[in-house]
């Protein structure tokens, strides 16, 4: 390869080496090298236009000149293969790097750029709430037309319900969100004994959650009209107005309705919203926010985990599940109560029992009633309990809804003497090994009786009222303090006894159940 002259362009060699230097960088032999300093000096004169034929000669000599230390150049440099292997290996290798060095910084750079415009869509958007259930979130079709005749809000996404919710989309999704397995979880799980026999559970949703939840219910849930079969959770009505329609009836059938909430599935939660006008995207959401899956606690690592064992369906416990269901059941209400008045009954619901009676000739036709009751239930996508259909004709006692309705609503008579009778046992006895239902806290459970049959029999229930609020001012007044005989200290006067304090105003003020 050619070397390089430190002489800067146009200065002039001074030295030998310098001159060298000078020729071997611009290419020129002696002889060219020469006519250009003549040149520049005036002793030859300059013909760029048309150069004479001597200089013609001496430029094709200094091109070829040149042309030939470039091949001798190669030559060498080709003769030495390893070292000509080792450069290019060398170039290859450099070259590698660069492009790898340029892949790995776009790659950097778009998934920055990724990364932060899913942090912004975040904040927008809601487009995975889980395995299963996010295939419709992209749909955002609205019936703006039916939501608005039936006065509701119009929520055509995740966002929109976020904004009327007054929460951030962030808090939505956790919400919302179905996990397989997960830390944390939005309902807390206890069992309470049932009438029957048996344990119910009840799953109570967090604050956040049951906030939502009371959202739905007041904004969409509760503007909703019910048919009028329906008793259970409904305002103004109640196991009276459910039984009342009964009394004095020849024969009451009652039958239940089996896994009533569990039966309920999401994919049926989230019908219910679609069907009142909300987008595929917005129902998906609320019926995720209405609904949870069956829940194995394990524990790992000291750590506990909530895995899910089962679809989800709607939790005893929520706010929003009675109102589901009652909307849910708008269609078998308007069949059973076609097929009853067809037959001569008059049919009721309260939540998952239902109540079918009749006089005359009606009574023959219970047989008839139930095959059809059944098929009816079966295609609304629920079953009969086998064990809980129980038709009771004249002679009997007939309850609806633990209301005895033979000749008007009234409680069991039997349930009700022994109410009074513990009554008696308190005030005489004390609350000491006494218990009512199958709650520890006694007071509050004769309290509730008391008003259960003050709701049905509003007579009798005013007397047991103002005997359970006496019974409960005796348990809850405070005892007299008794303090221990003082000793007489030798050589001294006889020491006063200490007076008892008398309850302040405030102790006095306090309510029953803060003293037991």
């Amino acid at each position: 390869m050619a070397e390089q002259s430190n002489l800067p362009d146009g200065a002039r060699p001074t030295t030998r080496q310098e001159l060298y230097d000078l020729l071997r960088r611009d290419g020129l032999n002696r002889d060219s090298f020469v006519l250009q300093d003549m040149k520049r000096l005036g002793f030859w004169p300059d013909t760029k236009d048309q150069p004479s034929v001597p200089e013609q000669f001496l430029n094709r000599e200094s091109q070829l000149y040149r042309e030939l230390n470039a091949l001798v150049t190669e030559k060498r440099r080709v003769e030495d293969r390893e070292q000509l292997l080792k450069e290019l290996r060398k170039q290859r290798m450099a070259e590698s790097r660069r492009k790898r060095e340029e892949t790995k910084k776009r790659r950097i750079e778009a998934a920055r750029l990724r990364a932060e415009n899913w942090e912004k869509r975040k904040e927008t958007e809601i487009n995975y709430l889980g395995e299963g259930v996010s295939g419709g979130l992209n749909d955002t079709a609205t019936d703006t037309e039916r939501l608005a005749l039936a006065q509701l809000p119009v929520l055509s996404d995740p966002a929109a319900i976020a904004a009327a919710m007054n929460i951030r989309v962030s808090e939505l999704r956790f919400l919302a969100f179905s996990r397989a397995v997960s830390k944390t979880s939005h309902y807390r799980r206890f069992l309470i004994p049932k009438k029957t026999g048996g344990f119910r559970q009840i799953s109570a949703p967090m604050y956040r959650l049951k906030d939502a939840q009371y959202w739905i219910l007041q904004q969409i849930l509760d503007k909703v009209p019910l048919h009028e079969a329906a008793h259970g959770f409904v305002p103004a009505r109640s196991i009276v107005s459910n039984a009342r329609p009964h009394v004095g009836a020849g024969v009451v059938i009652n039958a239940d309705l089996q896994n009533f909430f569990p039966s309920i599935t999401y994919p049926r939660v989230k019908g219910v919203f679609r069907k009142l006008g909300y987008s595929d995207a917005a129902a998906s959401t609320l019926g995720l926010l209405c609904t949870e899956p069956a829940i194995d606690e394990v524990v790992l690592d000291g750590e506990n985990w909530f895995v899910a064992a089962g679809e989800r369906f709607l939790p005893q416990g929520a706010p929003t599940s009675p109102a589901i269901t009652n909307i849910l059941c708008r269609q078998m209400d308007r069949r059973l109560q076609g097929l009853a008045q067809k037959l001569g009954f008059t049919y009721t619901r309260y939540a998952d029992d239902l109540t079918f009676s009749a006089s005359g000739e009606g009574e023959k036709k219970v047989n008839l009633l139930l095959k059809f009751v059944r098929q009816i239930i079966e295609n609304e996508g629920f079953v009969l309990h086998p064990d809980k259909t129980r038709v009771m004709r004249t002679g009997r006692r007939k309850e609806v809804t633990g209301i005895v309705v033979n000749e008007k609503p009234g409680v069991d008579r039997k349930t009700l003497r022994r109410f009074r009778a513990l009554l008696h046992q308190l005030e005489t006895e004390g609350p000491a090994g006494k218990t009512w239902g199958h709650t520890p806290n006694l007071l509050a459970a004769i309290e509730g009786y008391a008003n259960y049959v003050f709701m049905v029999d509003p007579e009798k229930g005013a007397a047991l009222k103002a005997q359970v609020r006496q019974v409960a001012g005796a348990l809850t007044r405070a005892p007299r303090k008794r303090y221990p005989a003082r000793k007489k200290l030798a050589g001294s006067a006889p020491l006063p006894e200490t007076p008892t304090a008398a309850p302040t105003e405030q102790e006095s003020a306090k309510p029953w159940w803060k003293f037991w």
